[in-house]
């Protein structure tokens, strides 16, 4: 934990950028939420929150930016010397009914924006300008040191039932443990009161996060999300999984996505590879090959070793010739082609041809109805 008295060279040293922002805004800025909790943890943070007692959009327009605004909850987002920098207008927020959006209005003080967080441990506040000072009017900087996760108010996870998904990224991210009330709180959440879309981005929030089977257990712990049987186990063996190169380039897109399925299910085509074991490698590609990636993870982590020759042996085998090869030949164009090119790589995945004059006398021949 940083020092209380290190505050203002802690800062300077993690986040330089910032030095720009108080040269242009005459009204006080603060340093807000996660950003000023792993400032006090130590650890990096690339992207900040700032909060103004003033205009969002006035500051990032003065600091050069092309700002994105939210017109919406009073934000802009700009990037300082690499770093991405969300701007907000200090407000307070009301909830018509559970769920929903929250009504915005601006505040008056940096003590009422903070009144809006989630976790004491957000509920943290650095002034730029003046004195270097930590504003913690909920005691988050004790819930840091004694590990401990506490909503600020007892409404909190019913005005917003997605907080009780970050409270298990950050317990499972930090090693927290939710105190007494807290953890009461969160068996009580209903995530149905919250749309799809908003729940499976921190969902997907979640399961980016390196802890994010333990933070999944924990959900099903608590009753918020039901998981796939031994889902928590099964994200874990992927996460593992993905942890290697080659695995991970298959679902470089789709990784949070595919960890988040090994979570919650429900089971899909992965399990019709378990029991395979294919005769010939050329068996095996096509069977593999016509599955979703994420699948074939999935079938990996559930003890499908066969895949490993997939992905290392059999998907990387690529012809030497192609169609214009064929129609040289005098192949007309049409299905026989594609025919002609598909016999001639599953020979080549089995052993069978190697180099181009085997590769195009196999693919001729399939191409004509003929036997090589």
């Amino acid at each position: 934990m940083i020092p209380l008295d290190d505050l203002a060279g802690a800062l300077c040293r993690a986040h330089p950028e910032l030095d720009s922002v108080r040269e242009s805004s005459d009204a006080p800025v603060f340093l807000v939420g996660g950003a000023v909790r792993d400032l006090l943890l130590g650890r990096p943070r690339a992207d900040v929150d700032l909060v103004v007692l003033g205009d969002a959009a006035t500051l990032a327009a003065r600091l050069g930016a092309d700002p994105v605004e939210h017109e919406r909850f009073a934000t802009a987002k700009v990037e300082l010397d690499g770093h991405e920098v969300d701007i907000a207008t200090a407000r307070s927020e009301t909830y018509q009914h559970p769920g929903a959006l929250p009504e915005v209005a601006p505040a008056a003080d940096i003590e009422t924006d903070l009144a809006r967080r989630d976790f004491t441990l957000n509920a943290l506040a650095l002034p730029l300008q003046g004195e270097t000072r930590l504003i913690d009017p909920y005691g988050g900087r004790a819930d840091l040191d004694a590990g401990v996760l506490r909503v600020l108010h007892p409404r909190s996870f019913e005005d917003d039932p997605t907080r009780a998904i970050r409270a298990a990224r950050y317990a499972a991210r930090f090693g927290f443990e939710p105190e007494t009330e807290t953890a009461e709180l969160l068996r009580q959440a209903n995530l149905e009161t919250v749309s799809t879309e908003r729940k499976e981005n921190e969902l997907l929030r979640l399961a980016a996060e390196a802890n994010a089977p333990r933070g999944f257990a924990l959900l099903g712990d608590w009753g918020v999300i039901e998981l796939r049987p031994e889902g928590a186990e099964l994200a874990q063996r992927v996460t593992e999984l993905l942890a290697e190169p080659a695995w991970a380039e298959l679902v470089a897109d789709q990784r949070d996505r595919t960890v988040l399925v090994a979570a919650l299910g429900p089971p899909a085509g992965e399990t019709a590879l378990l029991d395979v074991q294919p005769e010939r490698p050329s068996t095996g590609f096509e069977l593999a090959r016509r599955r979703p990636a994420f699948e074939l993870v999935l079938a990996r982590a559930l003890g499908a070793e066969w895949l490993d020759r997939y992905l290392s042996e059999w998907s990387p085998v690529e012809l030497e010739i192609d169609g214009g090869d064929l129609i040289a030949a005098g192949i007309p164009e049409g299905t026989a082609i594609g025919r002609g090119l598909e016999e001639a790589l599953k020979r080549k995945i089995d052993g069978e041809i190697s180099g181009r004059e085997a590769e195009l006398e196999a693919a001729l021949a399939a191409a004509r109805g003929e036997r090589a």
